[in-house]
């Protein structure tokens, strides 16, 4: 149906009833009221009446603006109007053509008997009412049908907004996840081809400080063995010349040979301890540096701590406002496990840093108090076929908001510019999905955290439980 069935359309279309019961009223009054001011009153009153009579009819058929009416009636209201059998327009035509004559009749004519007057009394009580009860019966049926409609066209739109809604939902989750998978690989090539560079870079300064490192470390026990020959010399020539020339004698006491030759041993064994210490980072940068070439191999894990530790140990040492973090460490005998030792090494970089950085933040918030910051790392061989590595501190700990989004990608509590987010995401993947294995937290707010590292021994024995989330269990 083209034309819309407003409230305007019926509530005009039912004023029509009662403008013909008004006008029957009104030329009721008109023939029995004998004051001509008050005749001259009723007849402005049924000339307004029947005004508005006749553009209401015209509205309803042909349209008007000013009363809100469209025109242009359905085909059944245009029967209605000009066919059998209520002839709708004729008897309000004649109705208000008979109104008319009444008005125009003169004084004497207007009694109870005039023609006229019958005609509009009767035909407002008759046909005319049934007919324009029809018309309003008819549109108001229309107006439900189009209603209707419109309510169901609504449920209609509003099931396909809900379908291309969650369709849209759909599609973005799908594009957030495959934009986060995206940004996921990307980090993990990033800190993949920075640990590469790391690795490059620290494999080639130990190489570059092993040679001349080694050849100070062999020629020391030669030195010191020439030194002790020499101080054995000058003491038999004490022994032998104890009155030696003025000049020498002047050049003794100047060096101070007593503390000279007191002090001499001890720095050549310091020389010795150094130059074995060098020794020994050289060999921890070579073993945390090493390349996987993409191979398993056999490694000893405590090999692979104990150099993180000695790569760490500068960050150990007392400071300024910050006590020395004190190392506990408790390793097992274990076997040598197939793994990728680079990556594993990274993942213990990780745990080792955050664990220095919690103690670090809670030292400054327990300024002068008793507290004695420690990171105990422990080692056990928990089957023949997998092994556990546990990284606890006594820091802070952990809030249970945190905890749950403590392997997320992107996600740091740490200010901007000191944390990326990725470092226990990136441990996770390398312990999961790399290695088969599982990585757990547990934290207590007050007590501490504590890293649950659990590695197969060989690559294709996968440790069950590979939860990555928190639990409440108590610190260890």
């Amino acid at each position: 149906m083209s034309r819309e069935i407003n409230a305007s359309v019926v509530n005009i279309s039912g004023r029509q009833r009662m403008l013909s019961q008004r006008i029957s009223l009104f030329s009721l009054r008109l023939v029995c009221t004998l004051d001509p001011s008050q005749q001259e009153e009723i007849r402005q009153c049924l000339l307004d009446a029947v005004e508005l009579m006749e553009k209401s009819h015209q509205g309803l058929l042909y349209g008007d603006p000013t009363l809100q009416l469209p025109g242009h009636p359905s085909k059944e209201v245009h029967s209605l109007y000009f066919e059998a059998p209520h002839y709708v327009n004729q008897k309000v035509q004649q109705y208000i053509q008979e109104t008319g004559k009444l008005l125009t009749s003169p004084n004497e004519n207007l009694t109870l008997d005039n023609p006229h007057l019958n005609y509009i009394i009767n035909a407002a009580s008759g046909e005319l009412i049934q007919a324009l009860d029809a018309v309003v019966t008819q549109y108001q049926k229309e107006s439900e049908i189009q209603q209707k409609a419109f309510e169901k066209t609504l449920v209609e739109l509003y099931n396909k907004s809900q379908a291309a809604t969650q369709f849209a939902q759909k599609r973005n989750l799908e594009i957030q996840e495959t934009l986060t998978q995206l940004q996921q690989a990307q980090a993990h090539l990033i800190q993949t081809e920075k640990m590469s560079c790391l690795g490059q870079l620290l494999a080639g300064v130990a190489h570059e400080i092993n040679n001349p490192v080694t050849f100070l470390y062999g020629n020391i026990n030669h030195a010191e063995n020439y030194i002790t020959d020499i101080v054995e010399l000058l003491k038999l020539y004490q022994k032998y010349y104890p009155t030696p020339a003025d000049e020498i004698q002047d050049f003794i006491e100047s060096i101070d040979l007593d503390f000279l030759l007191e002090d001499l041993p001890k720095v050549t064994n310091s020389m010795k301890i150094a130059s074995d210490r060098i020794l020994q980072i050289v060999l921890s940068l070579r073993n945390f540096s090493r390349k996987d070439e993409g191979e398993k191999q056999n490694t000893d894990i405590e090999a692979g701590i104990e150099s993180t530790l000695l790569i760490l140990q500068h960050r150990f040492k007392e400071k300024t406002g910050k006590e020395e973090i004190k190392i506990i460490k408790e390793f097992a005998k274990l076997p040598a496990i197939e793994c990728y030792a680079g990556p594993l090494n990274q993942v213990f970089m990780n745990l080792i840093t955050n664990a220095m950085d919690a103690l670090e933040e809670c030292q400054e918030n327990r300024k002068n108090c008793a507290y004695t910051p420690t990171i105990r790392i422990r080692t056990e061989l928990k089957y023949p076929d997998k092994i556990s590595i546990r990284i606890a501190d006594n820091g802070p700990g952990i809030r249970e908001e945190v905890k749950e989004r403590l392997f997320e990608p992107f996600f740091t509590t740490k200010p901007i510019g000191q944390g990326t987010g990725l470092g226990l995401s990136i441990s996770h993947q390398i312990v999961v999905e790399k290695h088969g294995g599982s990585l757990k937290c547990v934290s207590v707010l007050g007590q501490g955290t504590e890293f649950l590292i659990e590695l197969p021994v060989r690559l294709n024995q996968l440790c069950p439980d590979k939860v990555t989330g928190a639990t409440q269990s108590q610190l260890r």
